[in-house]
């Protein structure tokens, strides 16, 4: 499954890694792949990610979702 997200105030290469390794953490999350100039966050899932996971991870990695 892909679940597309936009991640707000994400600005370098530590913010892109930080994201990714806690959206990484969910259960079943294959891949992660951002666009950091447009803060577009794509991912691919065994089945469909719980929006309080999604939101939690962004939450931890320090930046939050576009509302």
């Amino acid at each position: 499954m892909r679940t597309e997200i936009t991640v707000v105030g994400m600005t370098c290469a530590h913010c892109v890694n930080a994201v990714t390794a806690e959206l990484s953490a969910i259960t079943g999350v294959h891949s992660v792949e951002i666009d950091l100039d447009s803060g577009h966050v794509s991912i691919e899932s065994a089945d469909e990610l719980s929006a309080n996971d999604i939101a939690a991870a962004i939450d931890e990695a320090g930046y939050s979702l576009a509302s």
